[in-house]
């Protein structure tokens, strides 16, 4: 599916026509994390299947549906859920919603994930910001012609997650007493879990924590000029850390408890914005 700017306009065109104020904001939630969507005022759900180019989400805690509301008078755009290259979906699917958020005029878009602890001073139920990222999917959404209406053709990444939002983050986690501490993310294609070798070279290469999302959805964002800023939660620490086996049901499990923390953050966050 090509992503061209009539496709991404026809279905922004959709969107806007069921809300009576366009987000300033945009926020992505992870596996387990949906819950921050049910916390808006004045929202209108609209389910993914209904969105022209969205597609249906199959994985546990992907709630699967765009929810725009206000959270202290700042309307923002939420997508409950996202959907992952491991489900047989090309980067440019993955990449199309977050897209759309773009040509919606959102110029702040928030990431989140569960991930999986690679540095050993974590624990699960951790929130970490996002410094910066390796992208070890072997792929990228910017693979082919480029699209110049979107952006340029060699976007620069000093900045993938840009250090204003996350002296917001910050600030913000510390006015409500939470030590929230900064990683880098490395994303995977997944679905299989690392194995502990592969865990130990993401420690080498300089990773804090992995996952199987995140990085197409920040460098589709950044392409189109949007500044991101990232939040993973630690929801196991990875293969070879810890004994035991990882099982995906923990991960929703490990999410809720620490979603008043999760909420707090984020609605801080997006309330600088006013």
């Amino acid at each position: 599916m090509e992503a061209t700017v009539e496709k991404l306009q026809a279905t922004a065109n959709f969107i806007k026509d069921k809300v009576k104020e366009l987000p300033q904001i945009g926020v992505v939630l992870g596996s387990g994390l949906g819950d921050f969507a049910d916390s808006l005022d004045d929202k209108v759900e609209i389910p993914y299947t209904e969105i022209p180019g969205f597609k249906k989400t199959t994985v546990l805690g992907h709630a699967g549906k765009l929810v725009i509301g206000k959270i202290n008078g700042v309307s923002i755009a939420v997508m409950a859920g996202r959907i992952h290259a491991y489900e047989g979906h090309s980067m440019e699917e993955v990449v199309y919603p977050v897209r759309v958020l773009g040509m919606l005029g959102i110029e702040t878009l928030i990431l989140t994930n569960a991930a999986g602890g690679v540095n050993a001073n974590y624990h699960p139920g951790q929130l970490i910001l996002i410094k910066d990222h390796i992208n070890l999917t072997a792929t990228n959404p910017l693979l082919g012609p480029n699209n110049e209406q979107l952006g340029t053709r060699f976007p620069d990444m000093s900045f993938a997650w840009h250090p204003d939002l996350r002296e917001v983050a910050m600030k913000a986690a510390s006015d409500i007493g939470y030590d929230l501490k900064e990683g880098v993310y490395a994303g995977v294609i997944g679905p299989c879990y690392e194995t502990p070798a592969e865990v130990r070279m993401l420690g080498v290469l300089g990773a804090d924590m992995v996952g199987m999302s995140t990085v197409a959805e920040n460098i589709a964002a950044v392409h189109m000029g949007m500044k991101v800023m990232g939040i993973s939660c630690v929801t196991n620490m990875a293969a070879g850390i810890e004994k035991g086996e990882l099982k995906h049901e923990d991960i929703k499990e490990q999410a809720a408890q620490v979603m008043t923390k999760f909420c707090d953050i984020l609605k801080a966050v997006v309330s600088s914005h006013k």
